[in-house]
């Protein structure tokens, strides 16, 4: 039977949607042109074994076969839109799936963009793809909108029907089409005033997140070097109750979402001569924070009586969030590439990750982070999972620096 609804690229954006639809009573398929990567897969993915059986046992199904595109009422454009090296998001990714269902688009469909993107992409990148592809024009012949994730994995309190979705179409109807879509899968259901808005929202929501981690990170130096407990200020800040939101510092910051500037884009091959300047210094804060990680620690063995070369460290947690085995953008790969160059001999334990690569070669997992800890000359907790007892591992280590502020108070280091 045909299905209503293809998601395009099952990823950490796809699954969660494939999953909500196939929940919510929608005939589902997913796509992806390599049969292999079109599998679910539990490693580094956004949904547990249990979940992808759940998917699979209500009817989802994948497809590398392009033709299947041409049989549904909706397509989501869920692909990875990673940032490069200069910082610019790469588009390849939409390109291609964009392609794709232009060749199989029939009239009446619904296209909707989840990928992060520039403000204007839905209208002058995807669009002009799709009409060239299928020969329909969008906002007449077919559907076109973008809605932007707002997947945050580990989230136990706001999952997909709890989040409300913001909708941008192409035209009025479109908008409507699309929100008649999700309105099938959320609780609310935010209509924006057109795709630019919609993107522009995502701009604003990443770039909210990585401004504010950026200055908790400087407050966490700061307050180091005056011998401050930030852990306890942010305590007490928090309990104003308007006027500040708590955010976390931490080793760095991960996650599949980088800070954007549209001054960036590469695609139109110009920019709007506008730099967004807290984003530019969010980046560069948060960027250097493995760098201070690194200090921390050497300065910590040093106090011990011990040197970075030869020591044994353990890394407790290498993926970006709690939770997750999703390692994207993680800060634990550059942490342990420093250490390495220091001549560190590292161990990593993380229960989420059974195989961890750095720098081509296999770090060996500890097979119990509590003996691991005991025997290490440095713990470095990177990510505080719910599965580790804090308290115990602070008693088991020989010394356990926390960048998290996950261990009770005078129980390790603290970042």
């Amino acid at each position: 039977m045909p299905a209503d609804l293809a998601v395009i690229g099952l990823g950490h954006l796809g699954l969660p949607l494939a999953q909500a639809a196939t929940t919510a009573g929608i005939s589902t398929i997913g796509y992806d042109p390599d049969p292999h990567a079109a599998a679910p897969s539990v490693a580094d993915g956004p949904l547990s074994a249990t979940e992808i059986r759940r998917l699979l046992a209500g009817g989802f199904r994948t497809t590398a076969d392009p033709a299947a595109l041409g049989k549904v009422r909706t397509a989501v454009i869920c692909t990875p839109t990673p940032l490069g090296e200069d910082r610019a998001v790469d588009l390849t990714g939409v390109a291609d799936a964009a392609r794709t269902l232009a060749a199989q688009l029939r009239p009446h469909t619904t296209v909707i963009l989840e990928s992060t993107a520039y403000p204007g992409t839905t209208e002058e990148f995807l669009r002009p793809l799709l009409e060239a592809g299928s020969g329909l024009t969008a906002g007449r012949d077919f559907h076109l909108a973008c809605s932007p994730h707002r997947h945050d994995p580990g989230n136990r309190t706001y999952r997909y029907g709890n989040t409300p979705k913001v909708i941008g179409g192409l035209t009025p109807a479109c908008t409507e089409a699309a929100a008649a879509f999700y309105g099938r899968l959320t609780d609310k259901v935010v209509r924006a005033r057109g795709p630019r808005e919609a993107e522009t929202a995502k701009v604003l929501e990443t770039n909210y997140r990585h401004v504010n981690i950026a200055l908790l990170n400087e407050m966490a130096v700061f307050c180091h070097d005056i011998g401050v407990d930030l852990w306890d200020v942010i305590r007490c800040a928090e309990t104003k109750p308007f006027g500040f939101q708590a955010f976390r510092p931490g080793p760095g910051v991960g996650g599949h979402s980088g800070a954007i500037d549209p001054n960036c884009l590469s695609y139109k091959g110009r920019s709007p001569g506008y730099p967004l300047r807290m984003v530019e210094l969010a980046q560069e804060v948060n960027g250097r924070m493995p760098r201070y990680v690194i200090q921390r620690c050497a300065t910590l063995l040093n106090e011990h009586g011990k040197s970075a070369r030869g020591a044994r460290v353990l890394l407790l947690g290498v993926s970006y969030r709690p939770d997750t085995g999703d390692q994207e953008g993680s800060p634990a790969r550059e942490i342990a590439t420093r250490l390495m160059a220091l001549g560190a001999q590292l161990t990593y334990h993380d229960p989420y990750v059974p195989r961890w690569n750095v720098r081509g070669r296999p770090v060996p997992r500890a097979d119990s982070p509590y003996e691991a800890a005991a025997d290490a000359d440095l713990t470095l907790l990177l990510q505080p999972h719910r599965t580790y007892d804090l308290q115990g591992l602070a008693a088991k280590a020989q010394l356990l620096l926390d960048t998290r502020g996950a261990t009770p108070a005078g129980a390790a280091h603290r970042l």
